[in-house]
């Protein structure tokens, strides 16, 4: 058999009933362009484990037109988030 080398990386982080939080989505440079990245989204948001959570969310600097291509959207009501910066106090 071949060997297995780990080319990306998804995390979701879930109570599996009313919120998900996806983190963490990478891809390692040299496998970038291939899809890799587009097909990671599709398993993850896919995943039966994630059929009965009512909200996924994310952050991301610059990949809005990968996440919008799945669905997601800019927050609908921006005004009832808050976010405590634990590194700044």
């Amino acid at each position: 058999m071949g060997e297995f080398i780990q080319a990306g990386f998804g995390r979701v982080i879930t109570d599996m009933a009313t919120f998900g939080y996806l983190s963490d989505v990478f891809i390692l440079p040299a496998y970038r362009g291939k899809g890799l990245s587009k097909w990671l989204l599709e398993v993850i948001t896919q995943h039966p484990d994630l059929s009965e959570v009512r909200r996924l969310m994310l952050a991301t600097h610059d990949a809005h037109s990968l996440y919008a291509g799945y669905g997601f959207k800019s927050l609908s009501e921006p005004q009832r988030f808050m976010e405590l910066n634990m590194q700044g106090k």
